[in-house]
């Protein structure tokens, strides 16, 4: 009898446990195809040294809170030693900035992040180095210096009409491309500004201590993957083809030593453009769905930002379908989320709703979960995050004097804990929400195409068997909305939205999720 007893009991904990890792209650980690990384600028997260900079044992420090937030991996802005404060420009490939700890931080940090399931991944800047890197510093002394081919130069009278590329770019407002390092006579490539002259990558010897660097990062360091920054410039523009090859061979180099290596690359452009990138880098930031998550609100269209979405998955889906689709809402280098919402704290707490609630693998940046602000340039959207009241806040980094993000215009974390209405409890609230739905975090998007007002974003989310239901409005007004049948089970709700027989109803900014 007692053996039979047992036999059912564990019968009904297989079943409860299926059914809870298909429809909620169990927090799952789908990282990195669905799951979520969290953007830290370590400059201005934690100082546990009194220096007025973050460092890496800050970091360790509240590794907590990217856990509890409901992360599943870091990536960090670089890292690596720079003349710069953003560290961009980088002069030792195979070390870490001695603002922030020492490499042995680093490989602690790693360790402690790894026990407590989070992913670490690295800013990887390849495409250029600082000019005080020791290559260029040598490369510039003469044209038969063995680093001189580690650049790109050419005799000023050669490229007299491309000094000046005359346009810019979405990625760059630069508009001088070849710089005079002193001698009026040979020039260097530098697409972003001549401090970070752009490396060689035609010569093999330059790939080959690119490749070395990665192998150190990940066999020797423990990393779990790098950001590459500035993707589509290892050649230029007009060389997009070996753009695409590069970045195979990169792949195939790094595979070599650590088959899972996480690779994410910053192509910014159109679909078309970014798409070719995927067999060599397959995950890529969506830059359209931050820009069209903003349009959509401007406009009060709600369909603009999915059907662009699904315009874009279809895409890539053609060129691949191992791709990851790095979704994110804000970053280092956009205005905070906040600002570009007209400091709307409704439309902050949908616009991570609507994230959340589409396919994807959703980065997040530092502060945005406390609504920091922040506007250009670059710097004060890189601000100190807030721990605590000022008075109270011993890890606060005052590197910086910041314009936008003080105690008397974000409520630090400390105190939003405490407060169950504030955004920290808000995108817990909603992390969770997906990281306990398959359906959320995995399965395929397809549009409502039923009668509905225009500032209305509706969608369906699949997998398995689950299926889901998602409703946003995206106006200021209460907007009402014929309910698909089946749907009766609301499994999240958001600003007084709610259904009633088949109808449901959406005040302003609010947002309900029904499950079938």
């Amino acid at each position: 009898m007692r053996k039979n007893i047992n036999q059912l009991i564990t019968l009904i904990l297989l079943i409860s446990a299926a059914c809870t890792g298909q429809k909620g209650n169990k927090i799952e980690n789908h990282w990195p195809h669905a799951g979520i990384t969290y953007e830290i600028f370590i400059q201005s997260f934690y100082d546990t040294d009194g220096d007025g900079i973050g460092d890496i044992k800050g970091v360790i420090k509240k590794l907590d809170h990217v856990k509890e937030l409901g992360a599943n991996a870091i990536w960090f802005m670089p890292i690596m030693p720079s003349p710069s404060y953003h560290k961009y420009d980088v002069i030792d490939y195979k070390d870490v900035h001695p603002d922030y700890g020492t490499l042995e931080d680093f490989k602690e940090l790693i360790a402690e992040a790894h026990k407590k399931d989070i992913k670490i991944v690295i800013d990887m800047i390849i495409n250029h180095t600082s000019n005080e890197h020791p290559w260029f510093l040598e490369s510039k002394k003469s044209r038969d210096n063995p680093y001189r081919d580690y650049y790109v130069w050419a005799q000023k009278d050669t490229i007299a009409d491309f000094i000046n590329k005359k346009t810019i770019t979405l990625d760059s407002d630069n508009i001088q491309q070849w710089h005079d390092p002193g001698s009026g006579e040979d020039f260097y490539y530098g697409f972003f500004y001549g401090g970070m002259p752009d490396l060689n990558f035609d010569n093999p010897k330059v790939r080959e201590e690119i490749y070395d660097i990665g192998r150190f990062w990940l066999e020797e360091v423990g990393v779990d993957g790098f950001r590459l920054d500035a993707a589509k410039h290892i050649f230029p523009d007009d060389r997009p083809e070996d753009n695409h090859a590069f970045w195979k061979e990169f792949r195939k180099e790094m595979e070599a030593v650590k088959p899972d290596v996480y690779l994410v690359g910053e192509v910014y452009d159109m679909k078309e453009i970014v798409a070719p990138y995927l067999p060599g880098l397959p995950a890529l930031f969506n830059f359209d769905f931050h820009y069209t998550l903003l349009e959509s609100y401007e406009k009060e269209n709600g369909m603009i930002l999915a059907e662009k979405q699904k315009e874009i998955l279809d895409f890539y889906q053609d060129v691949t379908d191992e791709f990851i689709d790095a979704t994110f809402s804000s970053n280092h280098d956009q205005p905070r989320l906040l600002n570009s919402l007209n400091e709307n704290p409704r439309k902050l707490k949908q616009a991570i709703n609507i994230l959340m609630t589409m396919p994807g693998a959703p980065y997040l940046y530092y502060g945005e979960e406390i609504g920091m602000l922040g506007k250009k340039p670059d710097e004060y959207i890189r601000e100190p995050f807030l721990w605590d009241i000022e008075a109270n806040d011993k890890g606060r980094t005052s590197w910086i004097e910041p314009r936008y993000s003080i105690d008397e215009t974000v409520t630090p974390l400390a105190i939003q804990k405490s407060m169950s209405s504030s955004f920290f409890n808000h995108y817990k609230e909603i992390i969770k929400l997906r990281n306990t739905n398959r359906a959320l975090a995995l399965g395929n998007l397809e549009l409502f195409e039923g009668e509905m007002a225009e500032p209305l974003m509706a969608f369906y989310r699949s997998h398995k068997n689950q299926e889901v239901f998602v409703v946003h409005n995206l106006s200021d007004m209460e907007h009402n909305l014929k309910c698909p049948e089946g749907y009766s089970q609301p499994i999240y709700t958001y600003g007084g939205a709610g259904k009633d027989g088949d109808q449901i109803s959406l005040p302003a900014y609010s947002s309900i999720v029904l499950e079938k």
